[in-house]
This record gives structure tokens, C-alpha cells and sequence, in this order.
């Protein structure tokens, strides 16, 4: 009886552990490389507006840790993760839970844009992630003995090279390495924990930067510049919103377990840095100079380690970037892209050329623009306030309706905070801030153009309604001419009769002894493929559906193939946009240069005929 207990408490203590490990190198990467360069930052900030003293250092640590506090755990562990769709999390779901929710039209419309800029800025944000995480691991290889004259370029030309391979290794997928990623994190956090427990050893007093106390000195005795310093306590809650973006991947119970242990390592490595800043005012690099301080031995170990942990940060912001597109893709809000599947064994594993050369252009110009990650840390933070503020607004918003008081004083306070945050990091924009604005902005341009070109679109081309449809196909069917076989009719609405079906039959003649209407459909779950007939509609014309989750890939051919449908053609609608306007002549750039649908599905080219529809918006 004993044993057996013995065995169950192990199991449990194994089971704590595996739930712990999976986030961290998921979820956890961006904010768990934020000691590399936050304190540094918030140095050189206040450094070059006056002296530094013991009360101030006391005061940033406490501003750190309130702010994880504050807007990791209430916001986003408390408040967004108590709301979900079947587990789901992120900015679309707090969209679908607060517009039923809704009676206004305006107010609807606004809640959409809202959401549409907030998914624009955590792009915009995302491409600085690698930039600033490689370059400030490659940096530290100056505190190598004979490496400390290292030039700025020589820094820079290891940075983009590390990058290249991270993005050239983005094709062949992550799925045979992603499995090593938590335990070189769980090392990680480890590793930032120990040091900042020696350091605090050294001068043990610092622990007093609990009382948030210091926090509020802090900004009394500093004033206006203890607020701008605000820009720069943000790099280190930067990546917090991806508790809350991937809860449907790991589970909500299983992110809190984690976020526990790694509050726990990250609060000690501040509060270690900021032990040492103490004992060491000298200090420029702060992480890096203490690791090397306590042992040059174990800093060459360190520092392999960081470049390590930064290429896991930046590859998880590429992945979450590719599932962030992907997303949007099959929402309807963003243009189709040509999505590649990288994983037999992991549905979640896509890849987006588009998307991955774009970042990789951007971030290489952000290495070249900012040179170092000092400089760097003056466009980050800008566009990820954006998006935490915008979440609480919305936050607020749910709950305010839900009439669940508690909750919505808690939103209400924390949407100050962020507000507060944003006030500050205005500072930021005219000195590198407006970069990832100007970012952020790209994906935005295209959500509302392409979503302003599709509903004119689809009122220029008058689809026929099914009772109108009908009549006519039986009687062509009764009478007309057949080609022998099984032809599919593409179609989003089956209530809406497309023109390239009414001309393909009616006009062209071209009618097939078996005809099937197939309709693929996005559901708001993110996993799952159910396809069946659907009914007919009249002599040999069924409806064939598909139903899929919105990260599943999905293979059309082998879906038909299951189901014993030996297709001989399969036709398809394309538009021949006519216009004057300049906006929806981007529009219709737009829909050039995307995959069509049958491309996007990847069905079989041999079977395919694109009918074009000459439209006028």
C-alpha cells in the first residue's frame, strides 16, 4: 500500500514536471530572454539623464518586478486566461467573445478594428524579437578574454549569420529539433535563477525592492524622467502576451505552472543584476558582467547558452508568427499565401515563404539600421504596448458586460497601467519607435483593404440565389447534352450560386453527368477535419462539405479520395477585377499575386479549369 502510494506521488511529481517543461520553450522564450538587455537598457537611459544611486536601482527592480506582476499575471494569467473559446486564447477569440456580447453595429465595427490593429502590432513587435535577442547574445562575446576591442561590425556580421541560418532552416521545418527546445530553456532559466541567487548573496538587502514602496520613490524622486524611464521597463514583460496566444496549444493550467517557475527565475536574475549594479556601479552589461564576474569559466558555457535560448525565442516569434498569418488567412481577414506543411506528425508545423522572408528582411534592416542592442531597444516595446493596451480595453469591455465587478475594477486597473506604459513609450517614436509602427502597418493596409475589396467584390459579381438556380439546372439536365463523368463546382455559399458555375452550365454549356458542389469551410476551432454529402440538390447534383479547424492544412485530394469521389475535372472562379479606383487597384494587386484557392489546397493540377469572371468594382 505504501509502495503504491509512493509510485502515485512520483507519477504526479512527473506529470507536474512534463507540464511545466512544455511551455517553456513555446511560450515562454521572448520574456525569458529579457534579462539579456532590460536592465542594460533602463542603465544607459538613466546614465545619460544623471547619477545612479542604491535607492534608484532599489526602485527599478521593484518597477520590474510590479510590472511582471501587474501585467504577466493579472492580465493575462488572470484576466484573458479566464476567458476562452474550447480552450482557445488570443486577440481573434476575445474578438468573437465580446461582439455577441454587442447590440450596437458601430460598436461591433469598432471591436473588429480593434482587433485588426492590435494582430497588425504584435507583428510589428515580432520582427525586433530576433533582432535584439541574437544581437545582444553576440554581443557578450566581449567580455571574452582578447575579444573585448571587438568591432561593432564584426558583431553584426555573427548576428546576421546566425540569422540567415534561422531563417533558411525555417523551410525544412522545426518539428525533428523543437523537441530539445524546453530542456536547453528549463537550463536556461535555471542557469538565470542560480546567478542571480550568488548575486544577491553579495548583497542580500536588495530583496527589499519587493516592497513596491520603492517603486513609488522611485518615480517621486525622479519625477518626469522616472516616468520615460517606463519605455524601458517594458522590454521586460515584452513576449507576456504569448501566455495568453498559446493557451490553445498547451492548456491553461499547464502555461500557469510554468509561468510560475519562470517568474520565479526571471524575479531572481533581476533582483541578482540588481545586487550586483549595487556592489559593481560600473556596470554596463549587466547579466553578462555578473555571470562573468561570479565565474569566467562557466561564462563561456553561459554565453554559448544564450545564443541558444535567443534562437529559441526567435524561433518560436517565427513560428507564432506563421500561425498568427495562418490564422488570419483562414478567417478571412489577410490575402492566401502559399502554405507549405513541414511535419507528418505535428499538424501545427506550417511554413510561409512570404511571411518568413519577410521577417527576415525586416530583421536584418533592424541590425544594420540600430547597429547594437542599445539602440535597438528604443523601437522595442512600442508596438507590443499597443496590443497589451487594446487587450485590456477589451478586457475591460467583456467584463463590464458580463457584469462581473471584480473582474472589471481589475481590467480597469490594469488598462491604466498599460495606458501609462503607452504615454510613456510615446517617447519612443520619433527616435526608432516609429519603425515598428511603420511595421505594423503593412499587415493593417492589407486586412482593411483586402477585407473592403472582398465585400465589394462580392456584391459586383451578383451570385444567383439557389431558388433561382435550381429551376434551370433541372431543366438543362432533363434536356441538354452530357459529358461523361464527375465534375466539382468550387463554392464558399451554397445559397449563392457563383457566376463562373451559372456561366460554365447556362452559357457554356458544359454540363457533367454527375455534378458535386464541394464547400470548405473554417471553423472557429483550430483543429479537426469532418467532410461528408451534404444532400442533393437536383439530378445528380450533391453537396460535398468540408469542415476544418482553422490551423489544419488541408489536402482536398486525399479528403475526395477517402470518400470514393473520382473526380474528373474540378472548376474554380477567377476574377478579372476592372477599376479606376487606386485603392482597389491594390486590392486587385492583392488578389493577383495570391494563390488561388485550388493552390492554397493544393488539389491536383491536372484536373484543374479556372473559370474568369470579368468584374467591375
Amino acid at each position: 500500500m505504501h509502495n503504491t502510494h509512493t509510485i502515485q506521488i512520483q507519477r504526479n511529481l512527473t506529470n507536474e514536471f512534463r507540464d511545466i517543461l512544455k511551455p517553456l520553450g513555446i511560450v515562454f522564450g521572448d520574456i525569458g530572454t529579457s534579462p539579456i538587455y532590460t536592465f542594460t537598457a533602463i542603465l544607459l537611459f538613466l546614465r545619460a539623464h544623471g547619477d545612479i544611486s542604491e535607492t534608484t536601482i532599489y526602485g527599478i527592480i521593484s518597477l520590474i518586478v510590479w510590472s511582471l506582476i501587474i501585467i504577466v499575471y493579472i492580465q493575462y494569467t488572470l484576466l484573458a486566461m479566464n476567458l476562452s473559446i474550447r480552450g482557445e486564447g488570443g486577440t481573434i477569440i476575445l474578438q468573437e467573445i465580446l461582439v455577441p456580447l454587442l447590440k450596437n453595429k458601430r460598436h461591433i465595427n469598432l471591436v473588429i478594428t480593434i482587433s485588426f490593429i492590435a494582430l497588425s502590432f504584435i507583428i510589428g513587435d515580432g520582427v525586433i524579437t530576433p533582432a535584439i535577442t541574437i544581437l545582444s547574445a553576440v554581443e557578450g562575446i566581449r567580455l571574452l578574454p582578447g575579444l573585448d576591442m571587438t568591432r561593432t561590425a564584426v558583431l553584426i556580421i555573427i548576428a546576421m549569420a546566425i540569422t540567415v541560418m534561422l531563417f533558411a532552416f525555417q523551410k525544412g521545418g522545426t518539428d525533428k529539433v523543437s523537441r530539445y527546445f524546453s530542456p536547453i530553456m528549463l537550463i536556461w532559466f535555471i542557469s538565470l535563477a542560480g546567478s542571480g541567487i550568488i548575486a544577491i548573496f553579495g548583497h542580500p538587502q536588495i530583496l527589499k525592492a519587493l516592497n513596491p514602496w520603492y517603486a513609488v520613490l522611485f518615480f517621486s524622486h525622479h519625477g518626469f524622467i522616472g516616468f520615460l524611464v517606463l519605455c524601458e521597463v517594458i522590454l521586460a514583460i515584452t513576449g507576456g502576451e504569448a501566455l495568453y496566444a498559446d493557451m490553445g496549444h498547451l492548456g491553461k493550467q499547464c502555461i500557469i505552472k510554468a509561468w510560475h517557475f519562470v517568474f520565479v527565475c526571471l524575479a531572481l536574475n533581476y533582483l541578482g543584476q540588481a545586487a550586483n549594479i549595487v556592489c559593481r556601479p560600473e556596470t554596463k552589461s549587466t547579466l553578462f558582467e555578473m555571470v562573468n564576474h561570479q565565474s569566467p569559466v562557466f561564462y563561456v558555457f553561459f554565453l554559448i547558452l544564450t545564443v541558444f535560448a535567443t534562437i529559441i525565442a526567435s524561433q518560436a516569434m517565427i513560428s507564432a508568427m506563421f500561425s498568427i498569418v495562418y490564422q488570419g488567412i483562414n478567417t478571412h481577414i489577410l490575402p492566401r499565401l502559399k502554405i507549405d506543411h513541414t511535419s507528418k506528425e505535428l499538424s501545427t508545423q506550417i511554413y510561409i515563404s512570404f511571411v518568413n522572408w519577410f521577417l527576415f528582411v525586416c530583421v536584418i534592416t533592424m541590425m544594420l539600421i540600430f547597429q547594437n542592442s542599445a539602440n535597438m531597444a528604443v523601437a522595442y516595446g512600442m508596438a507590443v504596448n499597443v496590443t497589451m493596451a487594446l487587450t485590456a480595453l477589451m478586457l475591460t469591455w467583456i467584463y463590464a458586460l458580463k457584469k462581473e465587478k471584480l473582474l472589471m475594477a481589475l481590467s480597469i486597473v490594469v488598462m491604466l497601467v498599460d495606458m501609462i506604459f503607452l504615454c510613456a513609450n510615446i517617447h519612443k517614436m520619433p527616435i526608432g519607435g516609429y519603425i515598428s509602427v511603420l511595421i505594423a502597418l503593412i499587415p493593417l493596409s492589407a486586412i482593411l483593404i483586402y477585407r473592403a475589396g472582398q465585400k465589394n467584390l462580392y456584391s459586383a459579381l451578383k451570385p444567383m440565389p439557389i431558388a433561382e438556380f435550381l429551376p434551370r439546372y433541372n431543366e438543362l439536365y432533363k434536356t441538354g447534352s452530357k459529358v461523361r463523368g464527375t465534375a466539382i463546382f468550387l463554392l464558399r455559399d451554397i445559397q449563392n450560386i457563383s457566376p463562373y458555375i451559372v456561366n460554365t452550365i447556362f452559357s457554356h454549356n458544359i454540363l457533367f453527368e454527375n455534378s458535386i458542389i464541394l464547400s470548405i469551410s473554417i471553423k472557429d476551432k483550430p483543429f479537426g477535419i469532418k467532410s461528408y454529402f451534404n444532400g442533393s440538390l437536383g439530378p445528380s447534383l450533391r453537396v460535398f462539405e468540408i469542415h476544418a479547424g482553422y490551423m489544419e492544412v488541408v489536402d482536398v485530394e486525399e479528403v475526395l479520395k477517402d470518400n470514393g469521389i473520382s473526380e474528373k475535372v474540378i472548376f474554380y472562379g477567377l476574377e478579372d477585377i476592372q477599376t479606376d479606383s487606386p485603392l482597389w487597384k491594390v486590392f486587385a494587386l492583392i488578389k493577383n499575386l495570391s494563390p488561388s484557392i485550388v493552390q492554397f489546397y493544393n488539389m491536383p493540377p491536372r484536373k484543374l479549369h479556372g473559370v474568369i469572371t470579368q468584374v467591375k468594382i
